[in-house]
Protein backbone atom coordinates (compact mmCIF):
# COMPACT_ATOMS: atom_id res chain seq x y z
CA UNK A 1 0.00 0.00 0.00
CA UNK A 2 1.35 3.40 -0.93
CA UNK A 3 2.36 5.71 1.89
CA UNK A 4 -0.31 8.34 1.11
CA UNK A 5 -3.08 5.76 0.99
CA UNK A 6 -1.85 4.14 4.22
CA UNK A 7 -1.86 7.52 5.94
CA UNK A 8 -5.45 8.11 4.81
CA UNK A 9 -6.52 4.71 6.14
CA UNK A 10 -4.79 5.35 9.45
CA UNK A 11 -6.46 8.77 9.73
CA UNK A 12 -9.91 7.28 9.15
CA UNK A 13 -9.31 4.57 11.70
CA UNK A 14 -8.09 7.15 14.20
CA UNK A 15 -11.41 8.96 13.79
CA UNK A 16 -13.47 5.83 14.50
CA UNK A 17 -15.68 5.63 17.63
CA UNK A 18 -13.93 4.96 20.93
CA UNK A 19 -16.10 1.94 21.63
CA UNK A 20 -17.30 -0.83 19.33
CA UNK A 21 -21.00 -1.26 18.78
CA UNK A 22 -22.60 -4.56 19.57
CA UNK A 23 -22.58 -6.84 16.50
CA UNK A 24 -25.74 -6.83 14.42
CA UNK A 25 -27.80 -10.02 14.60
CA UNK A 26 -26.94 -10.93 11.02
CA UNK A 27 -23.20 -10.85 11.77
CA UNK A 28 -21.37 -13.83 13.13
CA UNK A 29 -20.20 -13.29 16.71
CA UNK A 30 -16.49 -12.94 17.32
CA UNK A 31 -14.87 -16.27 18.28
CA UNK A 32 -14.84 -16.85 22.03
CA UNK A 33 -12.39 -19.75 22.36
CA UNK A 34 -8.87 -18.60 23.22
CA UNK A 35 -7.38 -20.79 20.50
CA UNK A 36 -9.45 -18.98 17.88
CA UNK A 37 -9.03 -15.58 19.50
CA UNK A 38 -5.29 -15.00 19.95
CA UNK A 39 -3.77 -12.07 21.81
CA UNK A 40 -2.45 -9.51 19.33
CA UNK A 41 -1.00 -7.04 21.85
CA UNK A 42 -0.78 -6.35 25.57
CA UNK A 43 -0.82 -2.96 27.29
CA UNK A 44 0.50 -3.20 30.85
CA UNK A 45 -0.78 -6.77 30.89
CA UNK A 46 -4.24 -6.01 29.42
CA UNK A 47 -4.83 -8.18 26.35
CA UNK A 48 -6.00 -6.96 22.95
CA UNK A 49 -7.40 -9.95 21.09
CA UNK A 50 -8.28 -10.67 17.50
CA UNK A 51 -11.98 -10.33 18.38
CA UNK A 52 -11.31 -6.76 19.55
CA UNK A 53 -9.80 -5.92 16.16
CA UNK A 54 -12.78 -7.52 14.37
CA UNK A 55 -15.26 -5.51 16.47
CA UNK A 56 -13.32 -2.32 15.75
CA UNK A 57 -13.29 -3.00 11.99
CA UNK A 58 -17.08 -3.43 11.99
CA UNK A 59 -17.43 0.23 12.97
CA UNK A 60 -15.25 1.59 10.17
CA UNK A 61 -16.71 3.02 6.93
CA UNK A 62 -18.15 0.33 4.62
CA UNK A 63 -15.18 0.26 2.25
CA UNK A 64 -12.89 -0.73 5.14
CA UNK A 65 -15.32 -3.29 6.55
CA UNK A 66 -14.97 -5.23 3.29
CA UNK A 67 -11.16 -5.31 3.39
CA UNK A 68 -9.17 -8.24 4.85
CA UNK A 69 -8.37 -7.63 8.51
CA UNK A 70 -4.69 -8.20 7.74
CA UNK A 71 -4.64 -5.10 5.51
CA UNK A 72 -5.77 -2.86 8.39
CA UNK A 73 -4.34 -4.56 11.44
CA UNK A 74 -1.47 -2.12 12.13
CA UNK A 75 -3.53 1.09 12.45
CA UNK A 76 -6.31 -0.81 14.24
CA UNK A 77 -3.89 -2.15 16.86
CA UNK A 78 -2.40 1.31 17.30
CA UNK A 79 -5.88 2.71 17.91
CA UNK A 80 -6.76 -0.07 20.35
CA UNK A 81 -3.50 0.47 22.24
CA UNK A 82 -4.31 4.17 22.50
CA UNK A 83 -7.75 3.32 23.86
CA UNK A 84 -6.25 1.01 26.50
CA UNK A 85 -3.74 3.66 27.57
CA UNK A 86 -6.36 6.39 27.85
CA UNK A 87 -8.84 4.18 29.70
CA UNK A 88 -6.19 3.03 32.16
CA UNK A 89 -5.12 6.60 32.85
CA UNK A 90 -8.74 7.59 33.36
CA UNK A 91 -9.11 4.88 35.98
CA UNK A 92 -5.95 6.08 37.72
CA UNK A 93 -7.59 9.49 37.96
CA UNK A 94 -10.70 7.82 39.42
CA UNK A 95 -12.90 9.10 36.58
CA UNK A 96 -15.02 5.94 36.75
CA UNK A 97 -16.59 7.37 39.91
CA UNK A 98 -17.44 10.74 38.36
CA UNK A 99 -21.26 11.13 38.71
CA UNK A 100 -21.77 12.41 35.18
CA UNK A 101 -19.67 9.61 33.72
CA UNK A 102 -21.55 7.01 35.75
CA UNK A 103 -24.86 8.31 34.38
CA UNK A 104 -23.53 8.16 30.82
CA UNK A 105 -22.14 4.65 31.35
CA UNK A 106 -25.49 3.52 32.76
CA UNK A 107 -27.30 5.01 29.76
CA UNK A 108 -24.88 3.28 27.38
CA UNK A 109 -25.33 -0.01 29.21
CA UNK A 110 -29.10 0.33 28.86
CA UNK A 111 -28.76 0.96 25.14
CA UNK A 112 -26.57 -2.12 24.70
CA UNK A 113 -29.05 -4.21 26.69
CA UNK A 114 -31.91 -2.96 24.49
CA UNK A 115 -30.01 -3.62 21.25
CA UNK A 116 -28.87 -7.07 22.35
CA UNK A 117 -32.30 -8.13 23.62
CA UNK A 118 -34.16 -6.93 20.54
CA UNK A 119 -31.46 -8.27 18.25
CA UNK A 120 -31.83 -11.76 19.71
CA UNK A 121 -35.62 -11.63 19.56
CA UNK A 122 -35.59 -10.55 15.93
CA UNK A 123 -32.95 -13.09 15.02
CA UNK A 124 -35.27 -15.83 16.26
CA UNK A 125 -38.51 -14.48 14.83
CA UNK A 126 -37.68 -12.53 11.66
CA UNK A 127 -36.92 -15.66 9.67
CA UNK A 128 -36.97 -16.24 5.95
CA UNK A 129 -40.21 -18.20 6.39
CA UNK A 130 -41.84 -15.38 8.38
CA UNK A 131 -40.91 -12.77 5.78
CA UNK A 132 -42.13 -15.00 2.94
CA UNK A 133 -45.42 -15.54 4.77
CA UNK A 134 -45.80 -11.79 5.00
CA UNK A 135 -45.00 -11.48 1.29
CA UNK A 136 -47.70 -14.02 0.40
CA UNK A 137 -50.24 -12.05 2.45
CA UNK A 138 -49.17 -8.82 0.76
CA UNK A 139 -49.52 -10.30 -2.73
CA UNK A 140 -52.96 -11.67 -1.84
CA UNK A 141 -54.10 -8.16 -0.88
CA UNK A 142 -52.18 -6.46 -3.72
CA UNK A 143 -52.50 -8.68 -6.79
CA UNK A 144 -50.36 -6.34 -8.88
CA UNK A 145 -50.50 -3.22 -10.99
CA UNK A 146 -52.02 -3.58 -14.42
CA UNK A 147 -49.76 -2.63 -17.30
CA UNK A 148 -50.51 -2.11 -20.97
CA UNK A 149 -48.13 -2.41 -23.89
CA UNK A 150 -49.17 -0.10 -26.71
CA UNK A 151 -48.00 1.62 -29.87
CA UNK A 152 -49.03 5.10 -30.88
CA UNK A 153 -48.79 7.48 -33.80
CA UNK A 154 -48.63 11.12 -32.74
CA UNK A 155 -49.65 13.78 -35.25
CA UNK A 156 -50.28 17.51 -35.07
CA UNK A 157 -53.97 17.67 -36.07
CA UNK A 158 -57.21 15.75 -35.78
CA UNK A 159 -57.49 15.56 -39.58
CA UNK A 160 -54.07 13.88 -39.80
CA UNK A 161 -55.08 11.40 -37.08
CA UNK A 162 -58.30 10.57 -38.93
CA UNK A 163 -56.27 9.92 -42.08
CA UNK A 164 -54.04 7.51 -40.14
CA UNK A 165 -57.10 5.63 -38.84
CA UNK A 166 -58.50 5.32 -42.39
CA UNK A 167 -55.18 3.95 -43.69
CA UNK A 168 -55.00 1.42 -40.83
CA UNK A 169 -58.53 0.26 -41.59
CA UNK A 170 -57.40 -0.17 -45.17
CA UNK A 171 -54.71 -2.60 -44.06
CA UNK A 172 -51.68 -0.33 -43.58
CA UNK A 173 -49.00 -1.56 -41.15
CA UNK A 174 -49.10 0.34 -37.86
CA UNK A 175 -45.35 0.27 -37.25
CA UNK A 176 -44.61 1.45 -40.78
CA UNK A 177 -47.06 4.35 -40.50
CA UNK A 178 -45.56 5.33 -37.15
CA UNK A 179 -42.13 5.52 -38.75
CA UNK A 180 -43.46 7.64 -41.61
CA UNK A 181 -45.90 10.00 -39.91
CA UNK A 182 -45.39 10.16 -36.13
CA UNK A 183 -43.94 13.39 -34.79
CA UNK A 184 -42.77 11.57 -31.67
CA UNK A 185 -39.01 11.04 -32.33
CA UNK A 186 -38.84 7.92 -30.17
CA UNK A 187 -41.98 6.56 -31.80
CA UNK A 188 -40.60 6.99 -35.30
CA UNK A 189 -37.57 4.88 -34.42
CA UNK A 190 -39.50 2.12 -32.62
CA UNK A 191 -42.56 1.80 -34.80
CA UNK A 192 -44.52 3.68 -32.13
CA UNK A 193 -43.82 1.04 -29.48
CA UNK A 194 -44.08 2.51 -25.96
CA UNK A 195 -43.38 -0.73 -24.14
CA UNK A 196 -45.29 -1.61 -20.98
CA UNK A 197 -46.60 1.20 -18.78
CA UNK A 198 -49.00 1.73 -15.89
CA UNK A 199 -51.91 4.14 -15.98
CA UNK A 200 -49.96 6.62 -13.86
CA UNK A 201 -47.07 6.66 -16.34
CA UNK A 202 -49.01 8.47 -19.07
CA UNK A 203 -51.03 11.67 -19.36
CA UNK A 204 -54.65 11.12 -18.31
CA UNK A 205 -56.29 11.33 -21.78
CA UNK A 206 -53.87 8.83 -23.32
CA UNK A 207 -53.98 6.46 -20.31
CA UNK A 208 -57.79 6.45 -20.11
CA UNK A 209 -58.04 5.54 -23.77
CA UNK A 210 -55.34 2.86 -23.75
CA UNK A 211 -56.60 1.12 -20.61
CA UNK A 212 -60.14 1.01 -22.03
CA UNK A 213 -58.91 -1.08 -24.99
CA UNK A 214 -58.18 -4.79 -25.41
CA UNK A 215 -55.09 -6.34 -27.02
CA UNK A 216 -55.35 -5.92 -30.79
CA UNK A 217 -57.68 -2.90 -30.57
CA UNK A 218 -56.88 0.26 -32.54
CA UNK A 219 -58.32 3.68 -31.76
CA UNK A 220 -61.65 4.26 -33.51
CA UNK A 221 -61.27 8.00 -32.88
CA UNK A 222 -58.21 10.19 -32.34
CA UNK A 223 -57.15 10.82 -28.72
CA UNK A 224 -56.13 14.38 -27.93
CA UNK A 225 -53.54 15.26 -25.29
CA UNK A 226 -51.24 18.17 -24.56
CA UNK A 227 -48.75 16.65 -27.04
CA UNK A 228 -51.08 16.42 -30.02
CA UNK A 229 -53.38 13.77 -31.50
CA UNK A 230 -52.76 10.07 -30.88
CA UNK A 231 -53.79 6.91 -32.67
CA UNK A 232 -53.27 3.98 -30.33
CA UNK A 233 -52.90 0.24 -30.80
CA UNK A 234 -52.86 -1.96 -27.67
CA UNK A 235 -50.48 -4.93 -28.01
CA UNK A 236 -50.80 -6.61 -24.60
CA UNK A 237 -52.08 -6.26 -21.02
CA UNK A 238 -50.65 -7.82 -17.88
CA UNK A 239 -50.72 -7.56 -14.09
CA UNK A 240 -47.27 -7.15 -12.57
CA UNK A 241 -46.57 -8.08 -8.96
CA UNK A 242 -43.47 -7.05 -7.06
CA UNK A 243 -41.07 -9.91 -6.44
CA UNK A 244 -40.06 -11.19 -3.02
CA UNK A 245 -36.55 -9.83 -3.50
CA UNK A 246 -37.90 -6.37 -4.35
CA UNK A 247 -39.99 -6.29 -1.18
CA UNK A 248 -37.72 -8.23 1.18
CA UNK A 249 -36.14 -5.22 2.93
CA UNK A 250 -39.44 -3.37 3.30
CA UNK A 251 -41.28 -6.42 4.66
CA UNK A 252 -38.40 -7.31 7.00
CA UNK A 253 -38.40 -3.79 8.41
CA UNK A 254 -42.19 -3.76 8.88
CA UNK A 255 -42.18 -7.16 10.57
CA UNK A 256 -39.30 -6.15 12.85
CA UNK A 257 -41.07 -2.96 13.91
CA UNK A 258 -44.29 -4.81 14.66
CA UNK A 259 -42.53 -7.50 16.70
CA UNK A 260 -40.58 -4.94 18.73
CA UNK A 261 -43.72 -2.90 19.42
CA UNK A 262 -45.65 -6.03 20.43
CA UNK A 263 -42.84 -7.09 22.77
CA UNK A 264 -42.79 -3.66 24.45
CA UNK A 265 -46.59 -3.68 24.72
CA UNK A 266 -46.42 -7.02 26.55
CA UNK A 267 -43.83 -5.63 28.97
CA UNK A 268 -46.08 -2.64 29.68
CA UNK A 269 -48.87 -4.94 30.87
CA UNK A 270 -46.94 -6.03 33.96
CA UNK A 271 -44.92 -2.86 34.57
CA UNK A 272 -45.77 -0.06 36.98
CA UNK A 273 -45.33 3.13 34.95
CA UNK A 274 -45.64 6.52 36.61
CA UNK A 275 -45.64 9.83 34.73
CA UNK A 276 -44.61 13.25 36.02
CA UNK A 277 -44.91 16.74 34.60
CA UNK A 278 -42.01 19.08 33.91
CA UNK A 279 -42.45 20.45 37.44
CA UNK A 280 -41.99 16.96 38.90
CA UNK A 281 -45.59 16.61 40.03
CA UNK A 282 -47.38 13.30 39.32
CA UNK A 283 -49.62 13.29 36.27
CA UNK A 284 -53.06 11.67 36.46
CA UNK A 285 -53.11 8.09 35.25
CA UNK A 286 -54.17 7.67 31.64
CA UNK A 287 -57.62 6.07 31.28
CA UNK A 288 -57.53 2.40 30.42
CA UNK A 289 -58.69 1.66 26.89
CA UNK A 290 -61.12 -1.27 26.82
CA UNK A 291 -59.94 -4.21 24.76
Amino acid sequence: MKLVRWAAVAALIAAAPVWAQSPRPAQAPAPAAAADDPVLARVDGAAIRRSDAISFQRNLPPQFQQMPLEALIEPIIERLVAQKLLAADGRKQNLQNDPDLRRRMAAYEERLLQETLLGRILERRVTEAAVRQRYDAYIKENPGKEEVRARHILVASEAQAQAVIRDLRGGADFARLAGERSIDPAGKASGGDLGYFTKDDMVREFADAAFAMKPGDVSTAPVRSQFGWHVIRVEDRRAVTETFEELRDQLTSELSQELMQAYVDDLRKTARIERFGLDGRPLPAAPQTPR
